[in-house]
């Protein structure tokens, strides 16, 4: 088992790969009581298109999710209760390009990571459970149509994306998911929870060569079939519209605004280029800004705004939102700014401070077992090590600041998604 010392972070972590193929990590924390385990997979509700054993396969909107919650039930079992009993808590999340299962625990370690590497490892699916599954997502489908915040990231989705899938419903629709059979889930599941492409993640007081060996033991060896996902979208950097605009029973009108960016790809080089849009959106949209205490000052924007960079696998958008009563002159502010910092530059106090800012609010992170967990998921499938990121921040220039905003903050690359009150 490899352990490396992270002393920037005075962070140790431990790392093997099991004999199936199953890299996993234990992020050592001696003296807490509490243990976070993060079984994830490199796959969400874009890997709709794959190839398994060489042939082609196309499987509905939706069906990530709905594997997500078919893994639970286990037949004449009820894994809930399983981890209850243990003094556990379990829950589950699918994004567009990754799924996590996870589990708190204070006690009985040994026996929740078996229970969850089980119940994550041994699907079983049948026509009638399958039937009643789509019932309970129908709804959680109409639930979901109803959350503005839903509502408006989708909308800006359809709008600004021609060919990437993150223009469809994490659940799918009500016709996706009336397409799935227990074949499909099946397959999908042989195709992208073979241990290689999964990652267990272990945070806590716990010995790592235990945690290998449970492992070890309850994994299942294999053969695993080969399956390839389709990883490549054929997207250019302009907008498919300029705006779109919905009415919703909302108090006063909500904007989400993104400029679009080139996918970051994977390893050191993309964390940099994601790093350089942090702070380009601190330097833009941050409370400390000087276009965020203008607009608060002209009761253009209220506390509710603020921005980042979104990044899924194969996207990447700079992103801003709020409530206002003129989303479009708060777009045309923010391009006017940018076109201003582009001129000016930016002092060498600003962007150490940004940097500063930004790198504390990742050491802060790490106080977090969820966000420690998280990341360390998310970016080992990026292909870089979470735990270098202050070494990152380091080497950002007032350059790179620069080139980006330059290159994004454009009227092409934009678009405006607004929501009405009925």
């Amino acid at each position: 088992m490899e352990k490396t010392y992270y002393p920037a972070l005075d962070e140790t972590v431990y790392r093997h790969t099991l004999t199936n193929g199953l890299p996993m990590a234990v992020i050592h924390r001696p003296g807490f009581t509490k243990k976070l385990m993060y079984f994830v997979t490199d796959y969400g509700s874009i890997h709709t298109s794959y190839a398994i054993n060489g042939k082609a396969a196309q499987a509905p909107d939706g069906v990530a999710h709905f594997l997500e919650h078919k893994l639970f039930d286990m037949p004449g079992r009820d894994i809930t209760a399983e981890f209850a009993a243990l003094g556990a808590s379990p829950n589950a999340f699918t994004g567009y390009d990754m799924t996590a299962y996870y589990v708190s625990c204070t006690e009985n370690f040994p026996e929740c990571l078996k229970l969850l590497l089980e119940f994550v490892s041994q699907p079983h699916f049948t026509a009638e459970s399958v039937e009643k599954e789509q019932g309970i997502i129908g709804q959680e489908i109409a639930m979901n149509a109803d959350n503005p915040d839903t509502r408006i990231f989708e909308n800006l989705m359809t709008a600004m994306y021609r060919s990437h899938p993150v223009s469809h419903p994490i659940l799918g629709t009500e016709d996706s998911i009336s397409q799935i059979t227990p074949e499909i889930l099946y397959e999908c599941h042989r195709a992208f929870y073979a241990p290689h492409n999964m990652y267990l993640c272990i945070m806590g007081d716990v010995d790592p060569v235990q945690a290998a060996a449970i492992a070890e033991a309850t994994l299942p060896k294999g053969p695993f079939p080969q399956a390839t996902p389709c990883r490549q979208w054929q997207e250019d950097m302009t907008c498919v519209q300029p705006s779109v605009t919905d009415t919703m029973e909302v108090a006063m009108p909500m904007f989400q605004l993104g400029f679009k960016c080139e996918p970051l790809g994977k390893g050191l080089a993309a964390v940099r280029q994601e790093y350089i849009g942090d702070l380009a959106a601190e330097l833009l949209f941050g409370e400390s800004s000087q276009l965020y205490l203008k607009l608060y000052e002209e009761g253009r924007i209220d506390s509710s705004f603020g921005g980042g960079l979104e990044t899924i696998e194969g996207m990447c958008m700079l992103s801003a939102s709020g409530d206002s009563d003129d989303p479009e002159g708060v777009k045309d502010a923010i391009l006017d700014y940018a076109a201003r910092v582009l001129e000016t530059g930016i002092s060498p106090e600003a962007l150490l401070r940004m940097k500063r800012s930004a790198m504390g609010r990742r050491l802060l992170a790490l106080d977090s077992f969820d966000s420690t967990c998280f990341r360390s998921c998310a970016y080992h499938f990026s292909d870089f090590d979470y735990f270098t990121f202050p070494q990152v921040y380091e080497a950002i220039t007032e350059q790179d600041l620069l080139d980006f905003i330059m290159r994004t903050v454009t009227p092409s690359r934009c678009c405006l998604s607004v929501i009405l009150p009925n």
